[in-house]
């Protein structure tokens, strides 16, 4: 591999990493604003993968995770690129805010344009610094402000690259989710880059779960496509659940929710899942489910209105397993090859050089 890789003007040598910091658009304060770019390159031939974090900037579990991934010893050992990019909309994630400052989802305005909305550029800039660079994609997301989500990939199933991307990621739930129109998913499914999207936890919140997931899921992708060496597979590793969609259960009158049920849950089809009372203690109008599965997503914030998201149901085939499996599948996070025993240890590492 001798030919160096460039993102915005600097050249990035095989066997060397860097940080770039890819230029956006100033603030109006004058004030320059980037894209900070961190760049490993193995002296050995292999994939180019990227992993992006907040592109919705108020999804922080994600960042944390490339974190860590950056620190791991094992990337002495990389074969081929990893592009981290640990914020993407660094406008948002200045702010707190799910959004850019023109107000627009950046997820719904790949892959851009030089010349279009701040959105746009915004989108154009990653697609051309580090998208079209790559051979393989991982974007890393969470639940949004007062909602929850049960660590799931989503993938679309009938690109086949992808699905097995998302297998190798040993997730407990892999949903399948169509390409929304301005996605980055959308935006790599026409480079023809396989690539997948992890759910978990919530917005402006660490889920250390979710973190945990999410760093083994991207290191087993890694070795899943030989840029890492293969470690030992657990004695029983656990399948993921299979899930064709999802239905949403809304709130059928505004009021407090009162409800038990928690992300992993199983439930049954019209099963009670919570109560909206109000606070004068008036009627208690039955929330229930509109499917059989399992409950991926939960809103947090009990006080709610009428029609609002409350859960969000997973359907999945062989229901009866799941709960045993997650059971399993969170047993076996302790003591897993590419996970540190205590996260506080990770927390507590020395600064990457």
């Amino acid at each position: 591999m001798s030919d160096a890789l460039e993102i915005a003007g600097t050249r990035v040598e095989p066997g060397s990493r860097q940080t770039v910091l890819v230029p956006l658009a100033p603030m109006y304060t004058s004030m320059d604003m980037v894209m900070p770019t961190h760049v490993v390159r193995g002296k050995k031939d292999g994939p180019v993968l990227f992993v992006s974090a907040a592109i919705h900037g108020d999804e922080i579990n994600g960042v944390e995770i490339i974190r860590q991934l950056l620190g791991r010893p094992d990337l002495a050992r990389l074969r081929g690129t990893l592009i981290a990019v640990p914020v993407v909309n660094v406008y948002g994630y200045t702010f707190r805010s799910r959004y850019l400052p023109d107000r627009r989802d950046l997820n719904r305005s790949f892959p851009g344009s030089a010349s279009g909305s701040m959105a746009s550029r915004m989108a154009h800039t990653f697609m051309e610094e580090v998208a079209e660079k790559a051979t393989h994609g991982i974007d890393l997301h969470t639940g949004a402000v007062h909602r929850t989500n049960l660590p799931h990939v989503r993938v679309n199933f009938e690109n086949e690259d992808s699905l097995k991307l998302a297998h190798a990621f040993r997730a407990p739930l892999i949903m399948h989710s169509t390409l929304r129109d301005g996605s980055l998913r959308e935006a790599g499914h026409d480079l023809g880059i396989p690539m997948l999207l992890y759910e978990a936890g919530e917005a402006l919140r660490f889920d250390r779960q979710a973190i945990r997931v999410g760093l083994r899921g991207v290191l087993t992708v890694m070795r899943s496509i030989g840029m890492l060496p293969a470690t030992k597979a657990p004695k029983r590793r656990v399948k993921p659940v299979l899930s064709t969609g999802s239905r949403w259960v809304r709130a059928p009158d505004s009021g407090t929710l009162l409800s038990s049920i928690e992300v992993g849950d199983v439930v049954q089809d019209d099963q009670v899942m919570g109560y909206i009372t109000d606070p004068l203690g008036g009627e208690n109008i039955e929330v229930r489910a509109t499917a059989s599965g399992v409950v991926v997503g939960k809103a947090l914030l009990p006080l709610v209105y009428e029609g609002e998201a409350l859960f969000n149901i997973a359907l999945v085939d062989n229901l009866k397993e799941f709960g045993d499996r997650l059971d399993r599948y969170e047993s076996n996070l302790s003591g897993d090859p590419d996970l540190p025993p205590d996260l506080d240890a990770v927390l507590a590492h020395d600064p990457v050089d």
